[in-house]
């Protein structure tokens, strides 16, 4: 795994983490951070998804949908040699 160079204002929250006991290296602070960046991006992609949801209980609401034809979408669900 690379180093990771800090600025060194970074340098300094990350020294003053460990000093008040919140991680015990400069590990943990990164870790940390990165855990943080993925739970961001998940909430980003929640929130996307949220969104295109959004537009399509809009867009169904307006009309502008097909009727669901379960037996087209998915036909070997439907086949009696399948069904057991």
């Amino acid at each position: 795994m690379p180093n990771v160079h800090l600025t060194n204002p970074m340098q300094k929250y990350v020294q003053d983490q460990i000093d008040s006991g919140a991680y015990a290296n400069t590990s943990e602070v990164v870790r940390a951070g990165i855990r943080l960046l993925m739970e961001k991006q998940g909430a980003r992609q929640f929130y996307s998804l949220k969104a295109d949801l959004t537009r399509a209980v809009t867009a169904a609401e307006q009309g502008e949908f097909e009727d669901f034809d379960p037996v087209s979408f998915e036909p070997d669900a439907f086949n009696a040699k399948h069904a057991n």
